[in-house]
């Protein structure tokens, strides 16, 4: 009899711990969730500035091209054009995932908050990449009809090799900032702060839950 009771006893303890186990597994995955969505609030203000202000930028450029269409140097109609239009490509990049942080849901399946998490990293990616198109436009803007009839050997030689060798910067970074580089020390230079750490310890903490299960 004694031993009957010892092994139900037992049971009951091990059934009991089993059941905490179980409510730690939930309440640090709870608990994980509501970090990621303060993680991912976080990036909400510097997003929201930089929408704004990429906005007031936009609205400057173009407002100058057309002032200024009529006569303006051709180069710098083109130069400002396609930086308004990089720029405005990247704010709509930050509005979707702007959308994508608010939709962002503690309740929500796992796997549903891995693929938003995902996509604001590949979209943060895309946008840097995006941004680093301008830069040979930054040495063109200024080209003007005066300047190419008396800038001389000399300048064009400069301007070249300046023009030149933004293109190859921009190309080169558009072709290799990707995730596989991400532990590359001039890919962890570009990367840091608001717009892409909390993306990083979001997902670290996803791979966390995962491990708990």
């Amino acid at each position: 009899m004694e031993d009957k009771e010892l092994m139900a006893l037992w049971k009951t303890y091990d059934q009991k711990l089993e059941e905490n186990l179980v409510l730690n597994r939930r309440n640090t995955e709870d608990i994980t969730r509501i970090k990621i969505k303060s993680l991912l609030g976080s990036m909400k203000p510097i997003k929201i500035f930089t929408i704004i202000t990429g906005i007031l930028w936009v609205v400057f450029v173009d407002t100058l091209i057309v002032a200024t269409f009529h006569f303006a140097s051709p180069f710098f109609l083109i130069s400002a054009g396609i930086q308004a239009l990089i720029t405005k490509l990247a704010i709509g990049i930050y509005l979707y995932q702007m959308v994508l942080i608010y939709q962002t849901d503690i309740s929500e399946p796992l796997l549903a908050t891995q693929e938003r998490i995902a996509r604001l990293q590949s979209s943060t990616i895309w946008i840097t990449r995006f941004l680093f198109l301008q830069f040979p436009v930054w040495t063109t803007f200024y080209i003007g009809e005066s300047l190419l009839k008396n800038g001389g050997v000399i300048w064009y030689v400069i301007q070249s090799i300046v023009t030149l060798a933004f293109t190859f910067v921009a190309v080169w970074f558009f072709v290799n900032i990707k995730y596989e580089n991400r532990n590359k020390n001039w890919f962890r230079l570009i990367f840091n702060g608001k717009e892409w750490d909390p993306v990083m310890k979001a997902m670290g903490m996803l791979r966390e839950i995962e491990g708990y299960r």
